[in-house]
């Protein structure tokens, strides 16, 4: 299945309450994903910019969407940012369909198709 990584940032409401009633976030945000047919990887609080990382599997980028919309609908997220992962072997076969891709096409404002007449 297609990985996804998100990352986002707690309101300060929710800290607030967190603060005072901590609880462990991963077992409801894989729930969340399991509910869309997907599987959280690994779960973080992260410092700096975000304040967590979630790393998933699912079916396809609807899924995905459907469970961060989800969670950011609850109000106690801001600032998420989705992106599709891939592994080394993915991106290795990637690199090779767009180099064949590449070669036949033509950049904008040129006349020649990758840079050869």
């Amino acid at each position: 299945m297609p990985i996804f990584i998100s990352r986002g940032r707690f309101t300060s409401d929710a800290i607030k309450g967190m603060l005072a009633k901590p609880e462990n976030r991963e077992e409801a945000v894989a729930k969340l994903f399991q509910s869309v047919g997907g599987r959280l990887t690994a779960w973080y609080l992260t410092f700096g910019h975000h304040d967590w990382l979630a790393i998933g599997e699912f079916p396809d980028a609807k899924a995905a969407a459907s469970a961060v919309l989800a969670a950011a609908g609850g109000g106690s997220l801001s600032d998420v940012e989705t992106t599709i992962a891939m592994t080394a072997k993915d991106a290795a076969t990637t690199f090779e369909t767009a180099g064949k891709a590449a070669k036949a096409f033509r950049s904008a404002a040129r006349s020649e198709v990758n840079g050869r007449l």
